[in-house]
């Protein structure tokens, strides 16, 4: 690495203000990736705080920590929107941001004055991201929660066996996936403000960004009206595609192609089933899964999982155990992808995941860990009161 291409110490966003006026999830996830790159962040909260503050167990030091993966390097100042001079102090954080960050109910600020109408009259400038449940038109009234969602986007239709109950995925992917799409959002509204000069407001909802992120699903059904059902962890298109046993515990097994399934028969020592008119394409496995699924469970119970593991990565064939999340950690720590990382100091010092992103010129930053309520708002009020500051 040369030294033009050396991370420096500055983030790509250094110098971008936001205002994160939203809460739970989708807001702060998004807020926080951005504030990880280099963005100063006040977090604005009610008297009563992130509602996430109090979602335990599991928790640490008394503080959640739901919280504390979605809240690191973020200033929280606490503001009353019923007192007028709180409002004026959030139009006075509006002239002075970038990029607003609201998840309230649609229409919810405009009360306050504090809607993109009202923020674009203190600051043209501004970027201001919106993020619902149902969007602004007929689903305005409907609450914003992923499992919702997930029930009513067809996910939880996928999710589960055949002949079972419907079951939500294992974490809120609808209110990460809007986070991220979110955030593309707010870096392609200040990329066409370079142009323009002028700020826009960008709007994302979960249902789409469900419908988007259900990709081959609603895709499917889009371009030739097919349903997709449940089928437990098989795949609706390929084949060996899934979980599968082998003499000590499963694996995950994902032949996608038909060199793949070739490799998968040598490493199993039965190369001829690879060249069996029945199995030669993807197709035909898929539509025959029913006659080769014994033929590979009898190869696979002379295998355990960690052997299999190797050898069949080695042979160009993704495999890989199913592990708990602390097995998880553990391997891209093996793998050298520093999963962890520690946010702050001596008491407040706490172990977090870090960003995944990673650039060759730049770095994200960890410089301070979630903000107690209210932590900073004697000093961002001062800030906001000073007319000749620009830097926090």
């Amino acid at each position: 690495m040369t030294a033009e291409t050396e991370p420096s110490n500055r983030g790509p966003l250094d110098g971008l203000v936001v205002a994160d006026l939203s809460r739970v999830l989708a807001g702060p996830y998004a807020s926080m990736l951005l504030a990880d790159l280099g963005a100063t962040v006040i977090k604005v909260e009610g008297p009563a705080g992130d509602d996430t503050r109090t979602w335990m167990p599991p928790e640490r030091n008394g503080v959640a920590t739901y919280y504390l993966s979605i809240n690191r390097n973020k200033r929280s100042i606490v503001l009353d929107f019923s007192r007028p001079d709180d409002i004026a102090l959030v139009h006075e954080l509006f002239r002075r941001a970038d990029v607003v960050i609201e998840n309230f109910k649609p229409g919810g600020l405009t009360k306050f004055g504090l809607d993109y109408e009202s923020a674009r009259e203190i600051n043209p400038r501004l970027v201001y991201l919106s993020i619902s449940g149902f969007g602004t038109a007929e689903g305005a009234w409907l609450p914003g929660y992923d499992l919702v969602v997930q029930a009513v986007s067809g996910l939880m239709s996928l999710t589960g066996e055949p002949d079972g109950p419907a079951y939500r995925a294992g974490i809120s992917v609808f209110d990460v996936m809007t986070g991220l799409h979110g955030m593309v959002g707010v870096l392609a509204a200040l990329n066409q403000r370079q142009e323009t000069g002028e700020g826009q407001h960008v709007e994302v909802n979960l249902l789409s960004s469900a419908m988007s992120g259900l990709v081959n699903h609603t895709g499917g059904y889009a371009a030739a009206g097919v349903i997709p059902t449940r089928m437990g962890n098989a795949h609706p298109s390929v084949y060996p595609y899934q979980p599968m046993p082998t003499k000590d515990r499963d694996v995950i097994i994902a032949a996608a192609n038909d060199r793949q399934f070739g490799a998968l028969c040598e490493v199993l020592g039965i190369p001829e089933v690879a060249h069996d008119e029945r199995f030669r394409l993807n197709a035909d496995r898929t539509a025959n899964r029913e006659q080769l699924h014994p033929v590979l469970l009898e190869r696979l119970a002379t295998w355990s999982a960690d052997d299999l593991f190797i050898a069949l990565n080695r042979a160009g064939v993704p495999c890989g155990p199913i592990n708990s999340i602390a097995d998880g950690v553990a391997l891209a720590e093996r793998l050298g992808l520093q999963p962890r990382v520690t946010v702050g100091e001596g008491d407040r010092a706490v172990d977090l995941i870090r960003n995944p992103i990673t650039f060759s010129a730049a770095a994200a930053r960890y410089t301070a860990p979630p903000p107690d309520l209210g932590e900073h708002t004697d000093e961002v009020r001062a800030w906001l009161s000073a007319p000749d500051r620009r830097d926090l």
